[in-house]
């Protein structure tokens, strides 16, 4: 096992791998930036070390230093949470050739499974059911013309590279592809430095539905059950459950076989996500491969009893999976909801909410300076109950504790969403906030 492990990140996900070690006996040393001087990942790591202004460019991701800081710390170990590096097969490569373990999988794998039109290929050929769309990347607005005329619109430009919701455009007609397809492009070449596109069928009002899997060096591979991550705004997600109040046992099993045959297609080793859109007729595409931990990882661990950041340690030590597929039990249902600062600004008071089936993953703390610099969640309230109703009663309880003062935060905007009757009877996909936010926002007016 690691002696001791460099967290390339920050906030919540810094806090959460910080406890996993201290709980495995693993010494932690934090990277922070000028902006991060005063955060809760350089309190409680047994180390911090400065490595940069706010800009990420200079701090988090720059590469070269992180290693320097390593090797001088003696780590064993990078984690790289989820965003900055947590993807980039440059940056496992470079902790390979400076014998530094990259906690998540091999440089290869993250290159061949982080280009989706790559991705895309090779489950085409292991038999995953795909999204109808190009075989290959897309160099023109001409070329995209041509495939959205044998596909049939609506269609979507993809960035081969994305992440995060960038580099994405949905095109309902011919007139808007020109558009469209250069504004994304763009996008991805400012977002990723790639600006290699692809276009699939869009799958209209779909399911987004992803499956969480655990893989070892020696082939074990099992799946942990789904996530419904489908309300989001912008391609960002708000709101996770587990299990999706929409699949039955039959598909649920049959994504979760189909998940660990991809994971299996491209030798996969580490935690990861297999994410597939879900149409009404319960068709089930395969869209991409998250090849690092999610931040909606701990509704899987509130069905499962599973600690995945532990295992995922414990994989990139060499160790076997601690459980088999007959090991997973599937109980109760959990619900997460991230907890976005809408300003930036000082937390003067703070409350979190506590009590039987509440869990908080958090960093901040009252007098914690929100940053304009950094991703705007600055916690996740996840709860869990026998049954699905009784995770939203207790969501709503939840969000009704919760105080945040100084800045403004978007805690009433979710907390009147677990009211509103489609999400209540699970009657939603990827269209319910275009559908619906006015709605719940003229009820913020009203004072419901």
């Amino acid at each position: 096992m690691f002696k001791r492990i460099l967290i390339a990140n920050r906030g919540e996900i810094a806090v959460r791998i910080i406890r996993c070690c201290r709980e495995m006996k693993i010494e932690t040393v934090v990277i922070y930036s000028e902006a991060d001087e005063k955060s809760l990942p350089v309190m409680i790591a047994n180390k911090a070390v400065c490595i940069g202004p706010a800009k990420v460019s200079e701090s988090y991701l720059n590469q070269d230093v992180i290693i320097e800081i390593a090797r001088r710390m003696d780590c064993d170990a990078i984690h790289p949470g989820y965003g900055f590096l947590s993807e980039n097969a440059d940056f496992a490569k470079l902790c390979e050739e400076n014998g530094i373990a990259f906690i998540g999988p091999s440089s290869d794998i993250i290159s061949h499974m982080g280009d989706k039109q790559s991705a895309r290929t090779l489950m085409m050929k292991s038999g995953v059911p795909v999204v109808p769309g190009s075989r290959d990347l897309i160099k023109s607005v001409d070329e995209a013309a041509v495939i959205a005329d044998e596909i049939g619109y609506p269609v979507l430009i993809k960035a081969s590279a994305g992440g995060g919701g960038k580099g994405i455009r949905k095109v309902f007609s011919k007139e808007e592809l020109a558009g469209a397809f250069e504004t994304a492009r763009a996008e991805a070449k400012s977002a990723f430095g790639n600006d290699d596109m692809y276009i699939e069928k869009l799958i209209v009002d779909p399911s987004h539905i992803e499956i969480q899997i655990l893989a070892d060096h020696e082939g074990n591979t099992v799946y942990l059950g789904e996530r419904d991550c489908s309300i989001q705004r912008n391609n960002q997600k708000l709101l996770e459950e587990a299990p999706s109040p929409k699949l039955s046992h039959e598909l649920r099993r049959s994504m979760g076989e189909t998940a660990v045959a991809a994971a299996r297609a491209c030798g996969y080793n580490s935690a990861g996500t297999v994410e597939f859109v879900v149409d009404k007729d319960g068709s089930y595409y395969f869209i991409e491969m998250n090849t690092r931990i999610q931040v909606e990882h701990p509704v899987t661990e509130e069905i499962t009893g599973i600690d995945l950041i532990r295992e995922q340690i414990r994989i990139a030590a060499g160790m076997k999976l601690s459980i088999s597929q007959e090991d997973i039990d599937i109980s109760g249902h959990a619900i997460e909801c991230r907890i976005n600062a809408q300003t930036p600004g000082e937390i003067t008071f703070l409350h979190f909410p506590a009590g039987y089936g509440v869990r908080v993953e958090s960093h901040i703390f009252a007098g914690y300076e929100v940053s304009p610099f950094y991703d705007s969640m600055i916690a996740k309230i996840i709860v869990t109950g026998k049954t699905r109703i009784m995770a939203i009663h207790r969501l709503r309880r939840a969000l009704e504790e919760l105080v945040i003062e100084g800045i403004e935060t978007n805690t009433e905007f979710m907390h009147l969403l677990t009211y509103h009757p489609e999400f209540i009877r699970g009657r939603y996909n990827t269209s319910f906030w275009e559908g619906n936010h006015e709605e719940i926002e003229q009820w913020l007016k009203e004072g419901l």
